[in-house]
Order: C-alpha cells, then sequence, then structure tokens
C-alpha cells in the first residue's frame, strides 16, 4: 500500500492529498500526529526506530508518530500507529498542535502540522522490529537532560516536540 498523507494550510484544512515520499521530497506541509504514552510513574515510553527505517534509523522519539489518513481523527490514527508500532491500545487526549519544519541528511523534509496527544499506559509494549528496535521509560526532566549531554540520539522532530512539550506539562 502507497502511503499518503493529507496535505493542509496553516489552518488545518484539507488541501489535497499526495503521496508521503513525494510531500517530503517537496517539504508540503501535511497533518500529522505525535503520542507520548505516560506511565503511573510520570515516565514517557520513547522508542528507539528500527535500523531499517528510510530515515532516523536507530534514533530514539517519542513513544510514536505518524500521518492520519483521510477520513480518519487524530485520535484514531493515534491508536491505529500505537498498536502497528508498539502493539497496544490506550485512550489517547489531544494536548496541542503547531507546524515545525525538519530538514533530514537524506534530502527529504518533515514540513508538518502536528497533532500532539497523550495517553497512559503501565504494561510491557509487544514492539513491531519492523517498526521499532526498542523502547525505554524516562522521566521528561531526563529525557531534557540527556538531549543536551546527546542529541545525536534523537530524532529532529522529537527535539522540537518534546521541547513544546515539556513547556506544556510544565
Amino acid at each position: 500500500m502507497i502511503e499518503q498523507v493529507i496535505l493542509v494550510n496553516e489552518n488545518d484544512e484539507q488541501v489535497g492529498i499526495m503521496e508521503k515520499i513525494e510531500a517530503h521530497e517537496k517539504a508540503l506541509l501535511h497533518r500529522a500526529f505525535s503520542v507520548f504514552v505516560v506511565n503511573e510513574h510520570d515516565e514517557i515510553m520513547l522508542q528507539q526506530r528500527a535500523l531499517g527505517k528510510y530515515h532516523s534509523p536507530g534514533l530514539w522519539t517519542n513513544t510514536c508518530c505518524s500521518h492520519q489518513r483521510e477520513g480518519e481523527s487524530n485520535i484514531e490514527a493515534g491508536k491505529r500507529r500505537l498498536m502497528e508500532e508498539m502493539g497496544f491500545v490506550t485512550e489517547l487526549k489531544e494536548l496541542f498542535h503547531f507546524i515545525y519544519i525538519a530538514p533530514f541528511d537524506n534530502g527529504l523534509t518533515e514540513h508538518e502540522l502536528d497533532h500532539v496527544m497523550i495517553g497512559s499506559y503501565n504494561d510491557l509494549p509487544n514492539i513491531n522490529p519492523d517498526e521499532v528496535a526498542s523502547y525505554k521509560w524516562m522521566t521528561a526532566q531526563h529525557i531534557k537532560e540527556d538531549m543536551l549531554q546527546q542529541p545525536q540520539i534523537y530524532t529532529e522532530w522529537f527535539k522540537i516536540i518534546f521541547e513544546k512539550y515539556y513547556s506544556h506539562i510544565s
């Protein structure tokens, strides 16, 4: 299946549909989402992207993120992708959305209107090895400190999204 993204304007109004790689090659604004799953100890579940991913392989990022499909709500998309990547589903709540641009070394660019969601979960994930190499739980404060010490191990978009998330929860 060819993955498509929903092209949007700055008001999150759909203006078209495009194949995902083409949208990233042309750096066109499209709808996306990022999920943060937090446990009872106030730790965030991070995932390490699978080594076979076409960009940012092996880097650490938020619990999951992806793109909504046409006709799919933000919450439905978040739950779908949680199951596809992490092997579980939980209730999600949308926190905020914002626009960011993050270029990659391979010439692709993320230009996304990102809907950031949060959920809670206390069990072990059942990770999909095609998507995820590993996972770990970290407090927001520990992530913030670790990003300063070794920013190269985190995805570019997670650095941007985490800063917004951190200021939202602080």
